[in-house]
């Protein structure tokens, strides 16, 4: 059987009709890795003994109600799992084979019994929109293995879209889940800021970071938030709050939807088949009976400079806890402990990471606090604002996920500059903290996926659901599939 030609409703159904058994998916799920995998790249371990036996355990169960029974997922590589390896993509994590517990979203996936296939390749400590940053391999986008995945959940999107499991989680900084959906042809979901624990996620920028699902359907989407949202004691920044059933708000009616357009999203420097597919994609909108209007977010200008500034600032806090003593691998050619502190850090660590570092380190250092990072997050309230005011006029905002499709490998990786405007669309969502999600809205000339962004309210993750979904049922672009190993 294939992953490819089920939703994990369709597979549930079967599992219950004893159709099928869980033993059967995840042997499914990893021939489909021993086929492709050897070509994409996704993952950086796998799980395979142990979901093997976790598949017989279930299997030898009478009780099949758990809402992810027996389903095969993949888990980014920044994100602990006990008695797993997890590197976060870097050499300098290489032998953190047992971090001893696991994070609280895998955790709440093990209680409704997925099956974790194995942890996902990504952009070393989150930091990248391509994936080209791992320190193990380049992802490949299953699509054309020329071009980027995206990043920094490259993997995660990837083994998605290749068919290697239903879902995936990945993490969301600045765009990490959304663009990578976007350039593989899934749906990725960047929930509200706090409605998703980060405990046990490996911190990059800790007030931007969240934790979101990556599937190949809407619903598919909506079931697994489901299960990851809630709140945690062991995060002082989850929300306290009663998680609606996502599901029940899958019902196609859009009709009097109000959809805000924003120019800055539409304008200079989106590719024309990608805002032609977004405009195509607003046509289907007015079918369904919601209407759309062209407004301005006058400050997404500066949100490049301001994330940039915040998120670098956060990861030289966060990361200095790597220093081959609390964190990672030691350096074996030093020859005291400053020595070892540096040596083990700059071979510890890749080229974008030192950059960002030594970025954030500079903004949050003595007479330059002001200027840069404090500025920054003055800047970051300006763009929340922008958001809040256009939301209490409509119920949703609109515009392309990424400004141009997937780029060929190689292309801008040393264009650092280039690569960061392309975040143009996605990092203001997280300086706002508000839900946005890719839905495939079509494919360009050369065959490459294009994502719509939807994005909402705080904690209104219901209605941008309502909206991809009604979409995605008046559509098929989620129906085609990558002509990758034996599926076409």
């Amino acid at each position: 059987m294939s992953l490819l030609d089920y939703t994990i409703k369709e597979l549930e159904a079967k599992l219950a009709s004893n159709e099928i058994t869980v033993e059967d998916l995840v042997k499914a799920s990893y021939d489909r890795i021993k086929e492709v995998d050897g070509d994409v790249q996704a993952f950086i371990t796998l799980n395979e003994e142990k979901a093997l036996e976790a598949a017989k355990e279930l299997d030898a169960s009478s009780d099949k109600n758990a809402k992810l029974f027996g389903i095969p997922c993949g888990i980014k590589d920044n994100i602990v799992t006990k008695g797993l390896r997890t590197t976060c993509a870097s050499q300098f994590l290489r032998n953190f084979e047992d971090p001893l517990y696991d994070a609280t979203a895998v955790e709440k996936l093990d209680a409704e019994k997925a099956i974790n296939i194995g942890k996902l390749n990504m952009d070393e400590f989150a930091m990248g929109s391509t994936s080209e940053n791992s320190s193990f391999a380049t992802v490949k986008n299953p699509w054309n293995l020329d071009y980027v995945p995206g990043g920094s959940s490259g993997g995660s999107a990837a083994t998605v879209a290749a068919g290697e499991v239903l879902f995936s989680l990945g993490t969301d900084t600045g765009g990490s889940i959304r663009q990578p959906a976007s350039f593989c042809g899934v749906v990725g979901f960047k929930p509200t800021y706090g409605l998703v624990s980060r405990y046990g996620l490996v911190a990059f920028a800790s007030s931007l970071d969240q934790i979101g699902p990556i599937t190949r359907t809407v619903e598919d989407n909506a079931r697994v938030l489901e299960v990851i949202a809630g709140h945690d004691k062991m995060d002082a920044t989850s929300a306290n709050l009663d998680i609606p059933e996502y599901t029940k708000a899958l019902t196609g009616d859009v009709k009097g939807l109000k959809i805000a357009v924003p120019k800055e999203y539409i304008g200079e420097g989106v590719d024309p088949e990608v805002k032609a597919s977004v405009m195509e994609a607003l046509k289907v909108y007015e079918s369904l009976g919601a209407t759309w209007e062209e407004v301005s977010l006058p400050h997404s200008k500066y949100a490049v400079a301001a994330y940039y500034l915040i998120s670098s600032s956060e990861a030289s806090a966060n990361l200095a806890r790597f220093d081959g003593v609390r964190y990672g691998v030691r350096s074996e050619n030093a020859e005291n402990m400053i020595d070892m502190f540096k040596k083990s850090r700059s071979e510890g660590f890749g080229e974008e990471v030192k950059r960002r570092i030594m970025l954030g380190t500079f903004a949050l250092s003595s007479g330059y606090y002001d200027a840069y990072y404090k500025k920054a997050q003055q800047v970051r309230t300006l763009i929340k604002n922008d958001f809040e005011k256009i939301l209490e006029d409509f119920d949703v905002i609109m515009g392309p996920t990424s400004p141009t499709t997937a780029y060929k490998i190689g292309e801008v990786i040393d264009d650092p500059m280039t690569m960061y405007a392309n975040d143009i669309m996605t990092v203001p969502v997280n300086l706002a903290g508000v839900p946005g999600i890719s839905v495939p809205c079509g494919f360009s000339s050369a065959g490459m996926p294009i994502g719509l962004q939807i994005i909402g309210k705080h904690f209104d993750e219901s209605t941008v659901y309502r909206a991809a979904h009604a979409f995605e049922q008046a559509t098929d672009h989620h129906k085609k599939r990558p002509a990758l190993g034996g599926a076409k």
